[in-house]
């Protein structure tokens, strides 16, 4: 049995084609072609109107939750999209079949629940598509930002180093950040194309549902530039976000990031940071927007969320200066108190580490709420991070100062859990906050650690 049986995650075969001009500005380590999906299992809850007509898919699976395929050999499903408008060919390919039809599985059929009708059949076909949406696709909805790399090929500036180039330097490779809704021309239907991959990299993701109005996405393309006579600008797409506006009392509402994917070529080149960063900007830019939540985040994304929250606070001067310059005038007005810290060795002596500002340890709980509103940040988050600060400032002989982190970090963690932590006895209680915030200081310290 074990011979006709192939997991579902090697069996699917990716690629992000792009027309053969494109290819050629490509450098010998660029490859778009050939990867594998982290997941061939989600449960799909919701599906567009243009799945109305398959079966009913509440509760389905792709591939199941084993991820096997069964009743062929040498199974290859190779999944091509067109690198920038996502049209799609599906081939199905093996060396052998079991006889009998009751006990195989369908590979073809059930991928087609999964990706919108009028996909490509036939190979040439789709490479014709390829080639013309490579010149005419250009991505729906608004430009909001834009960074560059250099071009991995650059002989003079460092292959694919995180540094700035004029968006016109040969170079230069442009990243174009967009926004979009349902409302813009074109952006429904290439959704439709676009989702999979929350399915394919997301642990059990799930379709959102096309009804719900309210959706809001950005999305990341790299804009690359053929090696050609007038120069030709293509896109490729790279990854997005899709977001959720909630009410907010009284007229605000607060902007739930729901969904976060980078395609696998792109992973780990500090594009999922730049597409964080970009929507962060806009949220910033949008007076009705009250602040930036996340739902149920992975770990990965946590991370990369708390790195680039932290980077920001550590380079907003008027912040950093405040909450522990001592000389700072504060957000609220009025100058900032100057408070001295002594190790036990030099208590009385002035000897010490002079800190002082907003944030203490403990530090000023109304100064700290008008920054978090002003930076739009999620009440939990915001708490995290000035944690995380002043873990990093603090001077490991201050026992007053890390005594006043103590209970801060605890008083925190006590009304956040407050629901379990209130039905043990106090003894209990107390030994769970200890180790629960030794826990919470062990985890600041890794993050803090890959801020170095």
């Amino acid at each position: 049995m074990a011979d006709w049986t192939a997991n579902s995650n090697d069996a699917l075969h990716l690629s992000l084609v792009r027309a053969n001009k494109d290819k050629e500005a490509l450098s010998d380590g660029e490859s778009f072609e050939n990867f594998h999906p982290s997941f061939t299992y989600p449960v799909c809850n919701n599906f567009p109107p243009s799945f109305a007509d398959t079966a009913e898919l509440w509760g389905i699976q792709i591939y199941g939750e084993d991820e096997n395929i069964y009743g062929y050999s040498d199974l290859v499903i190779d999944l091509r999209i067109a690198s920038g408008s996502l049209a799609q060919f599906l081939d199905v390919r093996y060396s052998a079949k079991v006889p009998s039809s009751s006990t195989l599985d369908d590979v073809r059929g059930t991928l087609e629940k999964f990706i919108p009708h009028g996909y490509h059949q036939t190979e040439s076909d789709f490479l014709a598509r390829v080639e013309e949406d490579a010149v005419s696709f250009r991505p729906p909805g608004e430009k909001i930002s834009s960074y560059t790399r250099v071009a991995p090929n650059s002989a003079t500036k460092g292959k694919g180093a995180v540094v700035t180039l004029p968006e016109d330097d040969p170079d230069a490779i442009v990243y174009e950040v967009y926004h979009a809704t349902w409302k813009s021309p074109g952006f429904r239907e290439y959704h439709r194309r676009m989702q999979l991959f929350i399915l394919l990299y997301i642990e059990a993701g799930s379709y959102i549902n096309e009804e719900e109005d309210s959706w809001e996405f950005v999305i990341l393309y790299e804009k690359r530039k053929r090696r050609t006579t007038p120069v030709t600008e293509t896109y490729h797409f790279v990854g997005y976000s899709s977001l959720y506006p909630f009410y907010c009392f009284p007229d605000k509402v607060r902007f739930r990031l729901s969904q976060f994917v980078i395609v696998p070529p792109y992973q780990h080149q500090g594009h999922g940071s730049a597409l964080y960063r970009a929507i962060y900007e806009y949220v910033l830019t949008k007076p009705n927007i009250s602040e930036l939540t996340v739902e149920d985040p992975a770990e990965a994304f946590e991370d990369l969320r708390d790195r680039n929250d932290l980077r920001m606070l550590l380079s907003h001067t008027a912040f950093m200066s405040e909450g522990f310059s001592a000389d700072a005038v504060s957000h609220g007005g009025g100058r900032v108190k100057r408070t001295t810290r002594t190790s036990a060795q030099g208590k009385g002596r002035g000897k010490g580490k002079v800190v002082g500002g907003k944030l203490g340890p403990p530090s000023d709980r109304a100064w700290l709420e008008r920054w978090r509103k002003d930076l739009k940040i999620a009440a939990r988050q915001f708490h995290r991070l000035v944690e995380m600060l002043i873990q990093l400032h603090l001077n490991p002989a201050d026992t007053r100062a890390i005594k006043a982190y103590r209970l801060q970090v605890k008083e925190r963690l006590f009304r956040f859990n407050y629901e379990v932590l209130a039905q043990l006895e106090e003894k209990e209680r107390l030994e769970k906050l200890e180790e629960t915030f030794h826990s919470v200081y062990e985890d600041y310290r890794r993050i803090l650690e890959m801020m170095r």
